[in-house]
Parts: C-alpha cells; structure tokens; sequence
C-alpha cells in the first residue's frame, strides 16, 4: 500500500518560520504541535498526532474499545475515518486506570493486525492509510492508538433504511462486493470484521462498504461469514440479528428470535424475499452444525453472484410484484404500483385451475373428433373393443397398467417461487425433445433448501399402476408422494415410492398406492451438472392401474 509503504502520514512536515503569517489550518496545525502534553480525552476538535482533527462520532464497538470518527487530515485537507482505541468504555465513557495491562495488549495487538493487512485493498473495503500505535507522539492520555482509513461518503445502515425497504435484488447487488472482499481477505489469513453495523457504511451507489479498521483481537473469518449474514438481513429486514447492543448504538431493531433462539427467517418478517437469500441468512446466523449452514464467505459470495445472474437472466421477463414502486431505470414499470401485492398461494392456484381448464378443453376436443370419426366412419365395419390400447397385463414381477392416466394440471411445488416455474408444463406434453430443468445450484441438497418438486393434478382420483420418468439426470434421487390438496405442505404428505434415476427411461412402480389426485414427484438430490447440481426432466408418464 503505497501510504503505508512511505514514511508515515504522522511525521511532522518541517516548519516554516520563514516570517510569513499562516494560514488558519497552517496555523492550527502549527500550535498543536506545540502544546505539550497532549490533554487526556476525545472528542469533537481532539487533534491527533498533531494533523487529524476529529469531528462527528460515526459510532462505537464497545468489545474491541474503539470510537469511529470522521476526521479532518489538516496536512492533505481530506476527510478519514479513524477507528480510535481507548482506555475508556467505548460507551459509558469510564476511563480506565492509565496502568490497565488488558487494554494496552488489547491495542497493540489490534495495531499489529492492521499493519499486517496494510497490504490488503479491494473496492469494497475503504483503504488504510495511517495506523498510530500506542505511545505514539501526539495522542491524548487515554487514547491507545489509531487507524486511519478512507473516508467512505454515504450512509450508515439506520440511514439507508430509513429511507424505507430495498428491493431483494438490490440487496443482493449491495452486499456482493463485500462478500467478495471478505473471500479475498480470507484467503490471505486476514479477518475484516465486518460484524459490527457500524463498521459499514452504504455508498451513493448503493454498494456496501466496510469503512473502519481495527476489528477485535478475537474476530475470526466465521465472525466475518456472520457479519456477512447479519448485513444482508439488516438491508432485508431493518433488523440486526448479532448483539442487541450494538443494534441499539446502531438504531437498528433487533431481529426476531424463535423459543428455541433461532433466528426468524426473513421472509417471515417480510413475505417475499427469494429463498435463495432466505436460505443464505439463516444458512450464515445458524449453528455450525446444522443442515444448510454456511461456513465460508467464498459460498456467500457465490451464491449472491447466482442471484444475481439469474435474475439479470430473466431481465426480459416481468418481474413478480413486491409491492414496491419499480425503480426508474426498470424496463418494466408497473401502472398499478399503488395495488396490492399478488398473493402467491392465490398465484398458485390459478395457475393450477388454467391447466385444468386447458385439460378439459383437451378433452372436449378429442371427445368431439371421436364423434366426427364415427360419423364419417364405414358403419358396416365390425367393431372389436380388446381393451385401452395402452393396458398391459403384469406379469410376475409387475404391476397390471391401464392407459395413460390424463395429467389436469402441473406446477413447480416447494418452498419459494418455484425453479422454471414457466417451463414446468413441458414435463407432460407428451414431448420428450422438450424439458423442465431446476435451477443450477453450486451446492447439493439441503444446503440451500430441502428439495424441489413437481405437482401433478388429476381431474378426480385415480388408482395409479406406474410413474416412469424420462431424464438424462443420472443420480438424481426422486420421492413420489401422494398430497391431499394441490397447497398441501411437505409434511402433509405421503410417500408411496422413491427411485434413484440410473437410466434414460426410469419406471416406479406405484401398486401399492390408493387412488390420488394430487401427486408429488420430489426431488431432494440433484443430478450432477457442468456448473454444479441440476436436475432435468423430459417427460413424466402415469398409467392407471386395471381395474
């Protein structure tokens, strides 16, 4: 870092008694560097190290014992913001006793971290130009030491929020290159500490940015996978979700806790928000050991960046409504901004009740050209009726099947909007050259979500013989449960089968089934992709059993 790498910014200027007056801030400069010694205690006008003059309080981390300042540098005529340790709570403002060997060890190892990642710099992290170590000339009695970084203009957290909610999406873009900064930090054995709201600060451009220095002693890169989780829920919700405390000296609300101490998932505070960011908060606040933790800032990272890559993928696409105003530059600007949100069991619904319409309408058609056959048809021909052309008998070893059971509707089932939701109907039109495929996910299942299904619809119920998939998925681990209503949750339902997918062409045999008209193919382990983990299906085939 080239500030660093220079004698540091500290160093005196040589003075200039060449007879000529100074000027104001010269001046200032000048006499501060002539009074000795320098009085005990900061606060607005406290000068340190006779050049960075300090002037609004930005806020404070009482467990590492630092202030955050914004600071004038009286030499380069800049503002910085300066993290300064002190003997004294952070809070309270007790001074403690100037022999306190706790506080001292705390601060000099905190300056030796910083001067170790003074070599560190990303956009996303405000740069370090100064650090003051403890004894240094200039410092007030009680303060242990300093770093001076970047100035980061903008708006602290409470700031931007108050401003009222950001769109999912946004968020995601916001937090991105922190993510990014915290991977690349790690992978050089640094720690950030980005677990505090008021080391962050949100750019002008909306771009989140760690803007003081001098994280704890303690902090370690988990911590920092926390903060990451903590912020995103913070920008999501209006609520911080680590230490009440600091949420407190922040102006943030404390997020929600269940009984058991979870964390309240932030789509349950604000319906909405896409499972995948739904998924990495709870992923990145919950205990290490549970399913779907989140152990890496690389894994945030990547999975922001899928988000946002699938979203810019659906750009052409209206975008579902959150009851927020579109943004100005969106290609989509809603007319009815001012009605209410869609709900999306409603959503469901409809979709479900148009593709049983259009079944019927299906069967209308056919019925009507089967007339039409028999009309034009020789009457003198015999008619021999075998049986449904499509009926099988069993044999030892498996089920007796009837036709093809007639599908009334299909839709993407699991948690969120649903994977391909729009392509989804390809699995049962009769077309194995078209296909419904989930998303691709960097993680296997459960990381992110439990699993991801299909719906399948009958008119009435019907005794099912055998489902046979047609798939290119190889590995991918299928459950076939029966539902009692087409919104029926996952633990309402019931498994009648399952199948690992080994081959182009995969039948199950449903024998053992009642009659069902809601029928759910679950998904809980993907197929193996170029990318990562993706399941596709091409076709999903029912025959009813003989009855």
């Amino acid at each position: 870092m080239s500030d660093l790498a220079s004698p540091p910014d500290h160093v005196d200027p040589p003075d200039v008694g060449d007879g000529l007056p100074d000027t104001s801030e010269q001046a200032e400069t000048t006499r501060s560097r002539q009074q000795a010694p320098t009085p005990a205690g900061t606060g607005p006008g406290t000068t340190l190290a006779s050049r960075y003059r300090l002037h609004t309080r930005a806020g404070s981390d009482a467990r590492a014992g630092a202030e955050f300042w914004c600071a004038r540098d009286l030499v380069l005529q800049r503002d910085v913001a300066i993290t300064v340790l002190s003997r004294r709570d952070a809070d309270s403002g007790a001074v403690g006793g100037e022999d306190d060997p706790t506080a001292l060890e705390r601060a000099n190892e905190m300056v030796m971290r910083a001067l170790r990642s003074g070599c560190f710099e990303h956009e996303a992290c405000a740069r370090l130009l100064d650090v003051l170590s403890p004894g240094a000339a200039g410092l007030p009695a009680d303060v242990l030491g300093a770093a001076v970084s970047e100035w980061v203009p903008g708006r602290s957290l409470a700031d931007t929020l108050a401003e009222g909610p950001q769109r999912p999406i946004s968020v995601a873009r916001s937090l991105q290159p922190l993510a990014a900064a915290v991977e690349e930090a790690h992978r050089h054995g640094l720690v950030l500490g980005c677990d505090h709201p008021q080391r962050i600060r949100v750019r002008p451009d909306g771009a989140v940015q760690l803007c003081f220095a001098l994280p704890r002693p303690d902090v370690s890169p988990a911590d920092d996978v926390r903060g990451l989780g903590a912020v995103l829920v913070t920008l999501l919700t209006g609520r911080w979700p680590l230490s009440s405390s600091d949420a407190a000296a922040a102006g943030l609300a404390s997020a929600g806790r269940t009984s058991s101490g979870a964390l309240v998932p932030p789509s349950v505070v604000r319906p909405g928000i896409p499972l995948e960011l739904d998924a990495l908060a709870t992923g990145t606040l919950g205990p290490a050991d549970a399913p779907g933790h989140v152990h890496t800032a690389a894994a945030v990272n990547r999975l922001l960046t899928e988000v946002i890559e699938e979203h810019d993928s659906e750009a052409l696409l209206p975008p579902v409504r959150d009851g927020l105003p579109a943004d100005p530059h969106d290609v989509w600007q809603d007319s009815r901004a001012g009605d209410e949100p869609v709900d999306p069991q409603r959503r469901r619904r409809m979709r479900l009740a148009l593709a049983g319409l259009g079944a019927v309408m299906a069967l209308i058609v056919g019925s009507a050209g089967y007339q039409l056959t028999s009309v034009f048809s020789d009457p003198s021909s015999p008619v021999i009726v075998v049986g449904d052309p499509g009926a099988t008998q069993g044999g030892a070893g498996g089920p007796a099947t009837g036709g093809r059971a007639a599908v009334a509707g299909v839709q993407v089932y699991g948690p969120g909007d649903g994977d391909n939701a729009a392509r989804v109907t390809r699995v049962i039109d009769g077309d194995t050259t078209t296909f419904w495929r989930t998303h691709t996910y960097r993680q296997q299942l459960p990381a992110l979500k439990p699993g991801v299904g299909v719906m399948i619809s009958f008119v009435s119920p019907v005794q099912l013989s055998t489902l046979t998939i047609t798939s290119p998925s190889r590995g991918t681990r299928v459950e076939v449960r029966a539902a009692p209503t087409s919104d029926a949750g996952l633990d309402e339902t019931t498994q009648v089968a399952g199948a690992v997918l080994d081959q182009d062409r995969t039948t199950i045999s449903l024998a053992q089934s009642q009659p069902v008209q809601y029928v759910v193919v679950w998904i809980d382990r993907l197929g193996p992709g170029e990318d990562g983990y993706v399941t596709q299906i091409d076709e999903l085939e029912f025959r009813r059993a003989l009855t």
